[in-house]
């Protein structure tokens, strides 16, 4: 099971600090690996996600959830990655 994501971010964005509140705890307690980029050093990044930021993508299933998302969202978005094959 691969438990590497990428959280697509930028840096003064509000919405970003409440989902990384959010998936914080689930990172630590299942061990996540989480690469934090900011979109704002790519313009291809920029542009694929610019207006759904912030976004959480699972490498392996390819999976994403972008804001807004709960916690109970989360929970059910981590289960699929990482029963994902």
């Amino acid at each position: 099971m691969i438990k590497h994501f990428a959280f697509y971010q930028t840096s003064a964005c509000h919405l970003c600090e409440l989902a990384e509140a959010i998936f914080q705890p689930y990172a630590q307690h299942l061990e996540l690996i989480i690469d934090t980029i900011d979109i704002a050093d790519d313009n291809a990044l920029l542009e694929q996600y610019g207006t759904r930021i912030p976004v959480l993508f699972h490498k392996e299933s390819q999976y994403a959830i972008a804001w807004p998302f709960d916690e109970q969202q989360l929970r059910a978005f981590l289960s699929d990655c990482l029963k994902s094959k």
